[in-house]
């Protein structure tokens, strides 16, 4: 997890993902005779091959230019949840992810205290949760999950295997029932148990912006802030429309010497697009750890308004494909 993460667009580049190489021939469309590449004399067993390699590098290049949770399987790591199709209330959520050989890995490096983050929220990004899956010796990863409504869920794997770069893997679950989706206006105060917190900043695309959140309890300067996870505050911030995934954490950190225990932290990221963001700041006090919300767009960019949650058979087939929902 880099502390400037960066979100791109991603349209092209899922669909070459999504369709192999049936999109990319529809995307680059028929051959003339200057740009078509001659004949080989070698069989059709070696063109054959030759077109595979080809496509799974492209498809590979693809998934790489994606943002951070738009895709279930990338540099050779897919996510895999035992069920994709959970229910309201309590559940006992577990998933797998399984390396470049097709087994699952079982080797994860420490990343801000955790060898894996696991986000879930609703696609209309209500319900935002951060937990702490546990391992066990066959890379099950299982936590306990509540999930009091129904709907379509993205949950974001964050982790870093051993020997590998850190990534962020997405894939959607479903709650049936009735889905009722819920709107934001532009926020940026939050207030949850009785603290306020403020957002100072704007999101500039194309450009690194600084983000300050400030946190009061009873119209006080809360000073003492507690480390959680080994910062001061963990900030996710999620495209709309699309749940592109930003992860960013603040600078300096507890006992570095310069950074203070509130009543404020500052975080440093990157958007290359116009568009809103809804992000949630974790933060610690009180020995509770608590989530501020707020929604902020840039260039004057409403939220969208969520896509229709898809059945929960659909839903639960394409996800245990090891494939998510864009």
């Amino acid at each position: 997890m880099n502390t400037a993460g960066k979100l791109s667009a991603y349209g092209v580049a899922l669909v070459l993902v999504a369709g192999g190489a049936w999109a990319i021939g529809s995307a680059v469309g028929p051959l003339d005779e200057k740009t078509a590449a001659p004949a080989k004399d070698a069989g059709h067993g070696d063109t054959h091959s030759g077109t595979v390699a080809e496509t799974g590098q492209a498809a590979e290049a693809a998934s790489s230019a994606l943002p951070a949770g738009l895709a279930s399987s990338r540099g050779g790591y897919t996510l895999t949840p035992t069920s994709a199709t959970l229910h309201p209330g309590a559940n006992d959520f577990s998933f797998r992810i399984t390396g470049p050989d097709g087994k699952p890995v079982t080797r994860f490096d420490v990343e801000h205290e955790k060898r894996m983050h696991l986000i879930v929220v609703r696609r209309d990004t209500a319900g935002f949760q951060h937990v702490h899956p546990e391992m066990s010796a066959d890379g099950t990863w299982s936590v306990p999950l509540t999930l009091d409504d129904p709907g379509s869920y993205r949950a974001f794997a964050d982790f870093a295997p051993t020997g590998a770069e850190a990534t962020t893997l997405g894939v959607d679950l479903a709650v049936p029932g009735d889905f009722q989706p819920e709107t934001y206006a532009g926020s940026r105060v939050s207030t949850v148990d009785g603290y306020e917190v403020k957002l100072d900043g704007e999101l500039v695309p194309g450009a690194t912006a600084e983000l300050t959140l400030t946190v009061s309890k009873d119209g006080k300067p809360v000073t003492d802030l507690q480390p959680y996870l080994g910062a001061y505050g963990h900030l996710v911030a999620l495209r709309g429309g699309d749940l592109a995934y930003l992860h960013v954490h603040p600078d300096g950190e507890p006992g570095d010497g310069r950074t203070e225990p509130g009543p404020t932290v500052t975080f440093y990221a990157e958007v290359p697009s116009a568009g809103a963001y809804r992000l949630f700041l974790d933060f610690q006090h009180g020995n509770t750890v608590r989530t501020a919300e707020f929604t902020l767009a840039t260039d004057g960019h409403a939220l969208p308004r969520p896509s229709p949650a898809p059945a929960p058979e659909e839903s639960a087939g394409h996800a245990d494909d090891g494939h998510g929902h864009n």
